[in-house]
């Protein structure tokens, strides 16, 4: 068998160029280690059953010399990012049985590039929640400690990485859906700039908030894998390419790093900020530049988010009522038809959002709350365009704690919430935002990993990766 535990992108395309290993190989030793894995952690929905089938293709496509650095490694997809003719049911009841009909812009460009699809990762329903336990196919375990939730809503997708059941993973991040899980696992998870890549073919929660991330073991997997899937999509009329494609960005060896201390005096479990000076320290030592930068409204981003999200929720929603597709439930009437199928085809956690969404937008609390929230996330892009005058990027640690333990949150909706403090800046105002594993925590004698947060100018996606290079290179 294959040592994968050891293998990034870059590494495997050397080992396949050589002829040291083939894509069926490869691929067989991941099916092997699911088979042995999963049944503990859950990270897979629907392990396909044609993986060998592809990768004989792309077996085929490196024999001819036609391959390209993603040809042959293997991937997990989340379960809401559509496959031609594979179920995208999103972990929900809803839509159990539901085919996809084409290909995510995502999906078509990594098939193109020749990866190997092992199957469909496990999620929070709909992409809601914080820890996957939110699926309807039971929750996601952390494979550093299978007591301890994944994170979410990306859960599945980064503990297939984790656990060695894939080489990488794609996900989406609404408010941190790739990056705090990936900061739980040990893994680098980017949410790329809001527009740097597609979102056609992915089953909407926030449609202003919504990106697609790439999910690796290293800073160099997530870049190779964002220069694939980026770029103008004629089916995203959000979507463009980089404003610097063609050359402007000033590069710099050093970097000034801004560090909203203001924003971290309290509720921050004591080891993880420890933890975070200490990533710092090592960074003011490579060169960079460490100096605190205040958000005068960073305070009420996670208010705003937990108002505009679920308004665009109860929107995106509104479309799985047992009529149009998806499941359906038989009433007296149309209205019981209604109520019946969202009753018991959508999931606790799913109803909550869609109702709190359902209640900001309506007569009389439009203004109170939704009016105020946008003017709000305008006030907090124009705080991060102030900041970027004179800083490079801004950092923050990726989650408050470590993961915590499956159901210690699940009772309490608003402490689940609280969890996203750090990472739903990024997607109100769009900026890019990576995590970066930055050392380990001990909770009762298991070894616990913890991330670093970067977030950059809009399509500075670049300084990400250099700084999240450094950081891996002093870790």
């Amino acid at each position: 068998m294959i040592d994968v535990s050891k293998l990034t992108i870059e590494s495997a395309h050397d080992h396949l160029m050589k002829g040291d290993f083939t894509a069926v190989e490869l691929a067989q030793t991941y099916l092997d280690i699911i088979a042995k894995k999963d049944k503990d952690v859950n990270a897979y929905r629907e392990v396909f059953t044609d993986v060998i089938d592809q990768a004989k293709k792309a077996d085929e496509i490196i024999k001819f010399g036609k391959a390209t650095i993603l040809t042959g490694i293997p991937f997990a997809m989340k379960d809401n990012i559509l496959i031609e003719d594979r179920i995208a049911g999103a972990s929900s009841k809803m839509l159990e049985n539901y085919k996809a009909s084409y290909d995510a812009t995502v999906t078509k460009k990594l098939k193109d590039a020749g990866a190997v699809f092992i199957g469909h990762t496990n999620m929070d329903e709909f992409a809601m929640g914080g820890s996957t336990e939110n699926s309807a196919y039971g929750p996601t375990r952390n494979p550093f400690d299978i007591e301890r939730v994944s994170g979410g809503s990306s859960g599945g997708s980064v503990a297939a990485v984790a656990m060695d059941g894939a080489l990488a993973a794609m996900g989406t991040d609404t408010g941190g859906s790739v990056r705090q899980p990936s900061s739980f696992c040990g893994t680098v998870g980017l949410k790329p700039t809001y527009g740097a890549a597609s979102r056609y073919g992915l089953i909407a929660m926030g449609s202003s908030l919504d990106q697609p991330g790439p999910i690796g073991k290293t800073v160099a997997d997530t870049e190779i894998i964002f220069d694939v899937i980026k770029g103008k999509d004629r089916y995203d009329s959000t979507s463009m390419d980089s404003p610097f494609i063609s050359g402007g960005i000033t590069k710099k060896d050093k970097l000034t790093i801004g560090v909203p201390r203001h924003f971290m005096e309290s509720g921050i479990d004591a080891d993880v900020l420890a933890n975070f000076d200490e990533t710092l320290k090592k960074l003011e030592k490579q060169g960079h530049k460490i100096v605190d930068v205040t958000l005068p409204n960073i305070e009420y981003s996670l208010a705003v988010y937990y108002v505009l999200m679920p308004a665009e929720v109860s929107s995106n929603m509104a479309r799985f009522d047992g009529v149009k597709y998806g499941a359906h439930a038989d009433g007296k009437n149309l209205l019981e038809d209604y109520l019946l199928t969202r009753g018991q085809f959508l999931g606790k956690e799913v109803r909550r959002r869609i109702i709190l969404g359902t209640y900001v937008l309506s007569t009389g609390y439009y203004d109170a709350y939704y009016g105020k929230a946008c003017v709000t996330r305008d006030l907090l892009k124009k705080d991060f365009t102030e900041a970027f005058k004179n800083i490079d990027v801004i950092v923050t640690p990726t989650s408050p704690t470590p993961a915590f333990k499956v159901g210690e949150k699940a009772s309490d909706p608003l402490s689940m919430y609280l969890a996203d403090i750090f990472t739903v800046t990024a997607n109100l105002t769009g900026v890019p935002a990576i995590s970066v594993p930055c050392g380990t925590v001990v909770r009762e004698e298991k070894n616990l990993p913890l991330g670093f947060q970067i977030m950059a100018p809009h399509f500075r996606e670049d300084l990400l990766f250099q700084l999240g290079k450094d950081i891996e290179s002093v870790r």
